[in-house]
């Protein structure tokens, strides 16, 4: 045995003896005396009999669930708030260095939730993982396959690590490009997000456990996150990121919604009735259960009677404990709170435990193909790279004899973003200045995709020394780190000396390239200076390999960006954060007056030229659209069109439909266009395909709060399709009669 193995073995037992895999009790069918454990009976009916059969304290432990510091502190809770007998249970079970637990009713065959974050894959101190690029990077590979082949992946992790539900598929849109987490979502169109973070959880729950979507909503700022309350249109609210939600919750049905810590039209996210009751559950007919993010409780019956099924991460003695078992008694007592709202409460948090898998398949500690997931996360980063710009053909990488590697720590790994989606990756993090790198350089890489050149690094911290490297090689790589996390907002500046040493080495060998790695937009003073940029984001535990395959050809880039590059601070809709450099937890205020106008349409709308334009992608070879049709397909609008190869290699090319009125403000939109649709297709040289698509009626319409319709006004309706939003594209127009119907599921 290996020591890698050893290790990965030793890790799995000690796994087992922590938590779940230890005394998991049995679920299947027995009589006709327990319904709820006969998977031939609906989700549904099995959570009304489950409920039916619970105590009122059986009930109570599955709305309370415990952070990993309340698991290790809980000692210390006072025995009137968490009994004894449920401390011993919590201390027993729990998954140590997991997000969180929840008790299950081992009378009924009701299993734990055992927690863990995040989209990136398994977080856990304890516990090595695989580590996919980050959410924004998959985004970019604007095919839905590649964060649902990475959701399988680490789905199957979070099951063999003895975890049952993943708070992942975070969808908030890229409102506000300083966003320290915008990392972790999936772009600033709702169409392109909510497809892209779907997908993922369609991925994850494959594996029979529940995934939650988060942060639920307009949780699109991390300064001031848990204090900040948002103004903000419902009209502009349900086109822009309530839209992006309901797109990823129809395609990935996750089992529970993360609500967030802010408020929104004054009200907190975790109480707010319009979104959690009105639309959430009402409007979208919402099965699951909705868990708050760790510390977002800020009531007990004004929370519970809003929406909030459970209090999710009790932290310790220091918390409020506002739905343990006391609070909640309390105000049952009282009548502040209803039997049949905790029962409903209960009876989603059945629903998702019945509808997903974990009940009837139990999680159970196990091995893991490490080899074969890194293989997964390493193609993820290959599809999703995006080639900005390339000129003279520089790359890729051909007949070099010298490559100079300098800056961003190459040498050691590439960049991951901070916080809560922080995975412990297989063979240990690099940690360079509190900075998480993973251990997949890319300067090894390069030399083994080019054993016959000479591959030479340079720290870039002496611009006089890493110049003359640059001077004294064929090509120059430059690579450039920009951190952003959890808990705070960054900079589009790139931090330390970085511009100045691009501009340093662009100045001594004009064949430059410079490679990206970030959390979303930077800027880039010395674009224009530099023939060739790779945006890699943050490309995962084999981010390395993924980078040196793309530069010298061994993978055609295909990655097309998911939001917009700003060219300066002046570009953007806020450009001074409210509450930025003050202390956590002031209270602050923020009006979203661009409302929907979010990305490539504020672009649009004021005339501005980005950086970079959403969906901007290169590739080696080059791509033709042509014969485009439109057609109306009841509410919805049929586009047709074919794509050819017309370079000289094998890509794949992605096409953008876009949609727009021939009058936009008279019909009401809040953009001249919006994207529609989108394909990415691979084709060798000379080939082509004919590509049909559907434009979703939500994207033809305007919301009307006033009586909660969709209405898609009559007139005349371009149908565009390129490469990218700021692109040259072919039209075709299709006149729409006027259409009208409710915003609720059940009445589309």
């Amino acid at each position: 045995m290996s020591k890698a193995t050893a290790f990965l073995a030793s890790a799995a037992i000690a796994i087992a003896l922590a938590g779940p895999a230890s005394g998991q009790e049995s679920a299947t069918p027995t009589s006709a005396g327990q319904p709820w454990l006969n998977p031939g009976l609906s989700p549904e009916a099995r959570a009304r009999a489950a409920v039916e059969a619970m105590t009122l304290d059986e009930k109570l432990r599955l709305i309370f669930g415990y952070s990993d510091q309340a698991v290790t502190e809980i000692s210390k809770v006072p025995d009137d708030i968490v009994s004894q007998e449920l401390k011993a249970y919590v201390q027993t079970r729990a998954v140590k260095g997991s997000a969180g637990f929840v008790p299950g009713v081992p009378r009924l065959g009701v299993p734990d939730q055992w927690q863990t974050d995040a989209s990136m894959g398994v977080r856990n101190s304890l516990i090595p993982s695989t580590a996919l690029p980050s959410s924004l990077a998959t985004a970019a590979s604007f095919d839905p396959a590649v964060p649902r082949a990475g959701g399988v992946m680490i789905g199957a992790e979070t099951r063999a690590t003895g975890h049952n539900t993943m708070l992942s598929g975070g969808v908030n849109l890229a409102r506000e490009p300083r966003n320290g987490r915008n990392f972790e979502y999936t772009g600033e169109d709702p169409l392109l997000a909510g497809t892209m973070a779907g997908s993922l959880i369609e991925g994850i729950q494959s594996n029979k456990i529940i995934s939650t979507i988060k942060h639920y909503a307009v949780n699109d700022t991390e300064t001031q996150r848990t204090t900040l309350d948002v103004t903000i249109s419902a009209e502009a609210l349900r086109q822009s990121d309530l839209l992006a939600f309901e797109f990823a919750i129809e395609r990935g049905s996750p089992g529970s919604v993360m609500c967030s810590y802010n408020l929104i039209n004054g009200r907190w996210g975790c109480e707010n009735d319009y979104l959690l009751n009105t639309v959430l559950k009402g409007d979208w007919g919402y099965k699951g259960f909705v868990m708050s993010d760790w510390g977002a409780v800020h009531s007990t019956a004004p929370a519970a009677n809003n929406g909030l099924d459970q209090f999710t991460g009790f932290c310790c003695v220091t918390d409020n404990p506002r739905f343990a078992p006391p609070a909640m008694k309390a105000a049952l007592q009282s009548g502040a709170i209803s039997q049949s709202r905790l029962d409903n409460m209960v009876e989603r948090i059945l629903w998702a435990l019945f509808a997903k898998g974990p009940v009837d398949n139990p999680v159970k500690a196990g091995s893991i193909d490490y080899a074969a997931h890194a293989l997964v996360s390493q193609k993820a980063a290959e599809e999703s790279l995006v080639l900005l710009k390339n000129d003279g053909d520089l790359l890729p990488l051909r007949g070099v004899k010298s490559v100079a590697v300098i800056g961003g720590n190459a040498d050691k790994g590439v960049m991951a973003g901070g916080g809560s989606s922080d995975v412990t990756p297989v063979g240990g993090a690099v940690m360079l200045d509190e900075h998480t790198f993973m251990p997949s350089p890319p300067l090894a890489a390069l030399k083994s995709e080019l054993p016959r050149a000479k591959v030479s690094f340079d720290a870039g911290s002496d611009l006089a020394s890493a110049s003359a490297l640059a001077a004294a090689s064929d090509v120059a790589i430059v690579f450039v780190t920009q951190h952003d996390s959890e808990g705070y907002d960054g900079h589009l500046e790139l931090q330390g000396n970085q511009d100045a040493l691009v501009a340093a080495v662009a100045k001594a060998n004009p064949k430059t390239v410079v490679v990206v790695e970030s959390g979303g937009a930077v800027f880039m003073p010395w674009a224009s200076d530099v023939p060739a940029i790779l945006e890699a984001f943050y490309p995962g535990i084999r981010g390395g390999p993924a980078i040196a395959r793309i530069l010298t050809g061994k993978v055609n880039p295909s990655g097309h960006l998911p939001i917009s590059f700003p060219a300066s601070s002046d570009q953007l809709a806020h450009p001074d954060l409210p509450g930025l450099g003050l202390p956590g937890e002031t209270p602050m205020h923020i009006t979203y007056d661009e409302g929907a106008t979010v990305g490539y349409k504020w672009y649009d709308v004021k005339g501005y030229k980005p950086l970079w334009a959403f969906g901007h992608g290169l590739s080696y070879t080059s791509f033709a659209l042509s014969g485009l049709t439109a057609l109306p397909d009841g509410k919805s609008v049929k586009v047709g069109f074919s794509m050819r190869n017309s370079g000289k290699r094998a890509g794949k090319g992605v096409a953008q439909v876009y949609v727009a009125p021939v009058d936009w403000k008279k019909a009401g939109w809040e953009a001249p266009k919006r994207l529609g649709a989108f394909a990415k297709t691979d084709l060798k040289p000379g080939k082509a395909r004919q590509i049909e698509l559907n434009v979703d009626p939500r994207l033809l319409a305007t919301y009307e709060a006033a009586n909660n319709n969709w209405h898609i006004k009559a007139g005349t309706y371009r149908l565009m399709v390129g490469q990218a939003s700021d692109a040259e594209m072919q039209s075709v127009d299709v006149p729409l009669p006027d259409s009208v119907w409710s915003a609720g599921k059940a009445d589309r």
